[in-house]
């Protein structure tokens, strides 16, 4: 039976692709979830070097800052530090509805796939990985070398969902926000959330 009090965890490595991180937290806290949102050292320093913005580290004081960024005030939102591996989340007893990383840096992948828990990101991917628990991983890199890909393959066998956020056409987006939605929306479709409306395929039409 589904438990709606049970959070989200979202993950935040550091790879290029933000915004999708971004849109996910929005859209998840206009349905109303609960989400633990972890962002990696290295998502910090991706925003500062892509957007000029400096992320603040308190979880306090991240918690103001998406809130007054993407204007909503609907849902539940706790912000973890990279580090404190003492959070609730990293333990298997705190259940959860699930964990996607959006975007997943290939050097988390690995770490991951080998059972390293460097920071409270992986952690909690080890967490739910062990406690059998939906893990969706969006890795954000191209191409995929052989180390990549046997990375990847050991993380599905382990039973992680892989999606990697590739763009699709027949949804007809006008731009990019569309886009962007499109590639939230799938990713969350690994999770049974219905995020936003989308222009799913409808089969070709006479």
């Amino acid at each position: 039976m589904e438990q709606p009090d049970r959070p989200y965890v979202l993950g935040v490595s550091g790879a290029s692709a933000q915004p999708l991180a971004e849109r996910a937290l929005q859209l998840l806290l206009q349905q109303g979830r609960s989400v633990h949102l972890i962002m990696s050292r290295g998502a910090h320093e991706v925003w500062l070097a892509e957007q000029s913005i400096q992320v603040p580290v308190d979880p306090e004081l991240q918690e103001r800052f998406w809130r007054s960024r993407l204007n909503v005030e609907t849902g539940s939102l706790i912000c973890h530090r990279w580090g404190d591996q003492a959070a609730t989340i990293a333990s298997g007893s705190v259940a959860t509805r699930g964990m996607v990383i959006v975007p997943c840096s290939m050097g988390t992948v690995g770490r991951i796939a080998a059972g390293v828990a460097s920071d409270l990101l992986e952690r909690c991917a080890d967490v739910h990985l062990k406690e059998g628990r939906p893990l969706v991983l969006a890795p954000r890199e191209m191409p995929w070398s052989l180390i990549h890909l046997r990375n990847l393959t050991t993380l599905a066998e382990a039973g992680a969902r892989i999606a990697p956020p590739i763009p699709a056409w027949y949804s007809q987006p006008q731009n990019l926000s569309e886009m962007v939605d499109f590639l939230v929306v799938r990713l969350f479709d690994s999770l049974g959330e219905d995020l936003s409306p989308l222009n799913r395929w409808q089969g070709r039409q006479p």
